[in-house]
């Protein structure tokens, strides 16, 4: 008799501004399919704002995540997640089944992080700390559910600049080297943050490129399902591994 094969648990690590909140649609599709999952906040984030948002306190974060989860975990993160997922699989890679680094495939540091940050600050001098406007451009870039996802779970507007200085420490493509498992590079076809896509992927020691079609940078809010589709491909793909 054909002993059922175990769903490799998954651990979910959102975005700058955002929350756990934002995975709702995948994490609905990971427990459909039978694997444990788990959305967390960072830091500064979500149930945890106010915090302050510091590397250390970021990777602690994702640790408690896998342990809650078992202790070894596909782990996907996208955008400022991503960034930290990476930075996690390299200093814990036996904790690690497999990444999913999404909207995340360039340098954190120069002018697009100066740029960002500059523009953070700016917003940030607004009567309502900017708002207004991040809940009226998630409500026209994203389809409905995915406004609302991404919503529900608060609008960190304290974080920006402490999150964005601190990612500028990481080191990302060293970490990428540094993790010998299976690493999906997972991207919308829209995203400004491919830039550097060719140097991750060569970076990797096993490493996809895997692209979103039509989608932007929050490609698991802008494109749901096909989004999912791909995640769900990945778990089946490290659960048989």
């Amino acid at each position: 008799m054909e002993t059922a094969k175990a769903r490799v648990p998954v651990l979910l690590v959102h975005g700058i501004r955002a929350s756990a909140s934002m995975w709702r649609f995948q994490e609905q599709k990971l427990r459909a399919a039978g694997h444990p999952v788990l959305a967390i906040d960072l830091p500064g984030h979500g149930q945890r704002m106010g915090e302050p948002f510091t590397v250390p306190a970021a990777l602690a974060a994702i640790d408690d995540g896998v342990l809650a989860l078992g202790g070894r975990v596909l782990l996907v993160g996208l955008s400022l997640g991503g960034y930290y997922a990476v930075a996690y699989a390299a200093k814990h890679p036996d904790r690690v089944a497999g990444l999913v680094a999404a909207g995340c495939s360039a340098e954190p540091k120069g002018l697009l992080l100066e740029g960002y940050r500059l523009l953070a600050r700016m917003i940030h001098r607004l009567p309502d700390r900017g708002l207004w406007l991040h809940e009226t451009m998630a409500r026209r870039l994203l389809p409905p559910a995915g406004a609302r996802d991404v919503l529900t779970g608060g609008a960190a507007l304290d974080v920006m600049d402490a999150g964005l200085h601190a990612t500028s420490t990481l080191t990302p493509l060293t970490s990428l080297a540094e993790y010998p498992g299976p690493i999906w590079l997972v991207n919308g076809a829209l995203d400004h943050f491919r830039l550097n896509e060719r140097r991750f992927l060569a970076a990797c020691a096993n490493g996809e490129v895997v692209v979103v079609p039509g989608a932007t940078h929050l490609a698991s809010l802008a494109q749901p399902e096909r989004f999912t589709t791909i995640l769900l491909r990945v778990a089946e793909q490290v659960s048989a591994a």
